[in-house]
């Protein structure tokens, strides 16, 4: 194996972030002493998480020169960890990676074990990725959305719809029989419609004042917004309904009142897909494999080389992007 590897090398010049693909040198990569696995790369993603970190010196990233990407799946090539072995695909999400740890926009990885999951039998590395963090979110919100008692057929509003996390909400809620919502400013796109979208609001009907309790709209919903609009959204949720809160794109403050939960027993849910153990991660990917087939996927899919990773990021930042943009890291 060759002793450099071609990755993007992200770094800080008087508050100027500049990023470019570039050589790196394998004993770069951090060396972990507890099951450490070598991965070769094949596809990455480009998350919103990510597009932040290229774009907001120390938003996300704190260290230079670093590789970012919180996401990557590809082929172990060493391992001392005992549930893995060379020649394994597996893929790679949370943990830090891409923020703390180096990530998956390079051709090479080195992560510990217990921070990888197989792919599911009969799904490939594209379609692995693909789905990703976002579909991972998506599915962990509908799980608890289903653990607090929403049932198929009941109203489901989500926000941030042409998003990644927003379309699998979508994609999911429509296969399991829901009646979905989507929140977005983009009322026109049949992007939406191909997904399963039933009804379609302006989100600015949810970016205004927040009054204490409000018309009931909707039995549930999965937000990744934040701010502002979650407040709207709880204040608009149904008698006992409950609200999977997995995103902070409008703003992390949530100004509302303790009205929605004491008096109509509202649940507010926090979703987190980073630290999620990985039995649960396990329990989420088998679901995702059932439910998600690949002519879905290849209809949300935007692929991009390594090296327009920063021109996409500016884009994302813009809101103009949908779906989901997956990095194939060897052209």
């Amino acid at each position: 194996m060759n002793e450099s590897f071609q990755a993007l090398v992200l770094d800080q010049t008087d508050d100027h972030l500049h990023a470019k693909v570039t050589d790196v040198k394998l004993d770069a990569l951090p060396k972990e002493e507890d099951g450490n696995v070598l991965v070769e790369v094949h596809y990455s993603a480009l998350n919103y998480k990510d597009a932040l970190g290229l774009t907001e010196p120390g938003k996300i990233i704190n260290q230079y020169p670093f590789i970012p990407g919180c996401e990557f799946v590809g082929k172990v090539i060493e391992s001392d960890h005992l549930d893995f072995k060379a020649g394994d695909e597996v893929i790679a999400t949370g943990f830090g990676i891409g923020e703390r740890h180096f990530g998956g926009f390079s051709q090479f990885a080195q992560v510990p074990g217990n921070w990888l999951v197989k792919l599911p039998k009969g799904m490939d590395m594209r379609e692995a990725i693909t789905i990703g963090t976002p579909g991972l979110t998506a599915m962990l919100s509908i799980d608890a959305l289903e653990s607090a008692g929403v049932r198929p057929g009941e109203e489901v509003l989500v926000t941030g719809a042409t998003g990644g996390v927003g379309s699998f909400s979508i994609i999911l809620l429509h296969k399991l029989g829901y009646h979905v919502i989507a929140s977005t400013g983009k009322t026109d796109s049949p992007y939406l419609q191909a997904l399963g979208v039933d009804t379609v609001i302006d989100r600015h009907e949810l970016e205004g004042a927040v009054r204490p309790l409000a018309r009931q709209r909707f039995d549930a919903a999965i937000d990744s917004i934040g701010g502002a609009t979650l407040a709207n959204i709880l204040s608009q949720t149904r008698y006992e309904g409950a609200v999977a809160a997995c995103g902070l794109v409008g703003g992390s403050d949530l100004p509302t009142t303790v009205y929605p939960f004491i008096l109509r027993g509202v649940k507010l849910i926090g979703i987190d897909s980073v630290m999620q153990p990985i039995v649960r991660r396990l329990k989420a990917w088998e679901r995702l494999d059932e439910l998600l087939d690949s002519n879905v996927l290849n209809h949300m899919i935007h692929e991009i080389p390594l090296h327009d990773i920063p021109r996409h990021a500016e884009a994302m930042m813009r809101g103009e992007l949908s779906g989901r943009t997956v990095v194939r890291i060897h052209d």
